[in-house]
């Protein structure tokens, strides 16, 4: 057997700087990675780390220059030559090179490019944790590699990693992302059972593993989360799951009974201060369920009006945001100065208009309040609602009826008592003065004129629109009121089955807002409304006709109460205003749906949202973990569940999919 042939590596040899050239035959023409100034940094710091590899440049007759030409090192050529041309490096500098002699120039640029293998993120972790734990901050560690100080914070995150999973990692056992999604929570015994469950989840895509290491923690964004503190929840000793590698909303506050606490302590707190207030009762929760005020009067407070000072002050406010809106109108963007002093004016603008209400020390001694949590995080201090057992006993009407002068005239003259209708009209003629008109015949009287009220209020129906909303806003607006003739009664629904959120809800939050509005916008007196609402324009009284109308919807199934022609004109209604629960702000997810119907359910929904290779993929799941991942497929994919659904607005959708889908077959040819 022939022995192998001995192979001859290239001699290496010290150039001066001022014999090199680049070579034409580099196949490097696009820039990438780190620049030539940062590398020319980095070689003034550390010194060229790899030589260059050069080719003697010959003449016409095949006879060496005594020049040489780079094609492979290009980029590390021109940070020599920056440096050069700083006057930091000599012309003549010797640069280590290795001489390549026979073979092609354009295979060494290639070779050196593509057989350099990128340095492996958990060897890079490790030399960053090296340098860490020799003193140097991430800045400097940034800065000397050129990199991001995010980076080297992602990178140093990976130290959070069970060494388990750091090796399974170094083994191609899982990807980068499986492994940086990780790193959201530092117990290493819950990320090796998180691993162990992914072994036999069909799913094991990096939002899995979020989802099962934050699972039962608060988001940051939670309203409780909010009210408390994130600060203060960190400084009573709370712990914080964060996601250096995607956004995370805040983290995720672990310890949940803490939360719990600090919230409970923080809302008795103030409604210790609100109680000083003097009202009877003081109701606290972090969430009250939707329609928590119905079957309550709430009071109608004086607002503190603005004193000379605060008026000066919204007007310099309002002359000062005026001023810069007219100044920037036609600007496509405004200057970040300009934005956030307009944001600073429109906070102040609106605290001032924020005016506190003072109430009758009578009427708090028999109201209370309501101390909750607002949607935003923000403290919810509902003031001055009567409970009915609570109210002072009606008084019958100061102006007496006719019939009752007439029982009073009697008992005067010792004569019997008189019941309405007992007065005879042949005893009135008898009478020479000026007697009552007698009870019969006044109701006798006034059908006629009922009859005729409503024949001339049927040919003005502009009137009869005033008259409606009259009675109705009454009705809505002032509890126990009596000054309609119209017998419209109004009813509003409480809802006695209560889905998580529901009073946080987008809708529920504007009508509410709305309520208010109309509210302030009222007279406090209800007598007055009447010649308020006539002094309204049209679209006002519209705008609250449509207010009162919607209060007394009722779409409402329930079991006890069967309305199938109800439900039936409920669609109807939708159809008409093409209602969307999708856009409406509504989306299935495990408290509100997914996690409350079967699997069977479960997986349908996905199926009609996603397709039926993507159900098929959960379907092996228990029903917890499917529900959870349900409800990441179903987010923003408009999926609404069948009681839900509007039947025109499906239909417009089904017609939009057999559209697009007809165009792609017709583009398919």
């Amino acid at each position: 057997m022939a022995a192998a042939k001995k192979i001859t590596l290239s001699p290496s040899r010290d150039i001066p700087f001022d014999k090199l050239v680049l070579s034409q035959s580099n196949v490097r023409r696009v820039k990438a990675g780190v620049s030539v100034e940062e590398l020319a940094e980095d070689v003034a710091r550390r010194g060229l780390l790899q030589g260059l590899s050069v080719r003697a440049v010959v003449d016409a007759a095949g006879f060496e220059t005594g020049m040489f030409e780079i094609p492979a090192g290009g980029r590390r050529y021109r940070a020599l030559e920056l440096l050069v041309k700083q006057k930091r490096l000599a012309k003549t500098a010797p640069i280590p090179c290795i001489v390549r002699e026979g073979g092609i120039a354009e295979e060494d640029s290639l070779a050196e490019n593509i057989q350099r293998a990128p340095l492996h993120p958990l060897d890079q972790f490790r030399a960053f944790l090296a340098l860490r734990e020799k003193g140097q901050s991430e800045e400097e560690i940034a800065a000397a590699f050129f990199v991001s100080v995010n980076v080297v914070k992602q990178r140093l995150k990976l130290a959070s990693v069970s060494p388990r999973l750091l090796e399974t990692y170094a083994e191609d056992g899982m990807t980068l992302d499986q492994l940086m999604a990780f790193t959201v929570s530092g117990d290493h015994e819950r990320q090796e059972q998180a691993f162990e469950r992914l072994k036999t989840s069909h799913d094991k895509q990096p939002y899995v593993i979020r989802r099962m290491l934050t699972e039962g923690a608060v988001r940051a964004s939670d309203k409780r989360a909010q009210f408390v503190g994130i600060d203060a929840y960190e400084a009573a000793g709370g712990t914080i799951l964060r996601d250096l590698f995607q956004g995370d909303d805040g983290g995720w506050l672990q310890d949940v009974a803490l939360v719990d606490r600090m919230v409970s302590e923080k809302l008795e707190a103030e409604a210790q201060a609100v109680a000083a207030e003097g009202w009877k009762w003081i109701e606290v929760a972090s969430d009250f369920a939707y329609g928590h005020t119905f079957g309550l009067r709430r009071l109608r407070g004086e607002t503190i009006a603005l004193t000379p000072e605060e008026e000066a002050a919204r007007d310099a406010f309002q002359t000062e945001y005026d001023q810069l809106s007219d100044a920037h109108a036609g600007a496509d963007e405004l200057p970040g100065e300009v934005d956030e002093r307009l944001g600073e004016l429109e906070t102040a603008l609106e605290a001032i208009e924020a005016r506190p209400v003072v109430f009758d020390p009578a009427e708090i001694a028999r109201a209370g309040v309501f101390v909750s949590i607002a949607h935003d995080g923000r403290l919810s201090v509902e003031r001055g609602y009567v409970r009915p057992e609570d109210e002072m006993p009606i008084e019958p009407e100061a102006d007496a009826s006719e019939a009752d002068s007439v029982r009073a005239a009697a008992a005067q003259r010792g004569g019997d008592a008189m019941v309405a209708g007992d007065v005879d009209e042949a005893e009135t003629e008898e009478d020479e003065g000026l007697s009552p008109i007698s009870d019969r015949l006044i109701t006798e009287l006034t059908s006629h004129r009922t009859l005729a009220l409503r024949q001339a209020l049927c040919e003005r129906p502009e009137v009869a629109f005033i008259a409606a909303l009259h009675a109705l806003t009454l009705k809505a607006f002032y509890r126990y009121a009596s000054e309609s003739c119209l017998e419209l009664d109004l009813k509003s629904v409480a809802f006695n089955a209560q889905t998580p959120g529901l009073n946080d809800s987008a809708s529920a939050q504007a009508v509410q807002s709305r309520h208010e509005s109309w509210t302030n916008a009222l007279p406090k007196d209800a007598i007055e409304v009447w010649d308020a609402l006539q002094a309204w324009d049209g679209d006002s009284r519209a705008g609250l006709f449509a207010h009162i109308v919607s209060l007394s919807v009722n779409a409402v199934h329930e079991p006890w109460n069967r309305r199938p022609r109800a439900l039936a004109h409920a669609d109807r209604l939708a159809q008409a205003v093409a209602l969307d629960m999708a856009a409406a702000g509504w989306t299935p997810t495990v408290d509100n749906f997914l996690g409350r119907v079967t699997k069977a359910r479960i997986l349908q929904a996905v199926a009609e949202a996603r397709g039926e290779p993507t159900a098929n993929r959960i379907g092996h799941l228990k029903k917890g973990d499917m529900a959870g991942e349900a409800e990441t497929l179903l987010a923003g994919t408009g999926w609404l569940p069948e009681p839900l659904r509007t039947p025109i607005i499906d239909s417009r959708k089904a017609a939009v999919d057999d559209s697009e889908e007809l165009s792609a077959v017709i583009a398919a040819g």
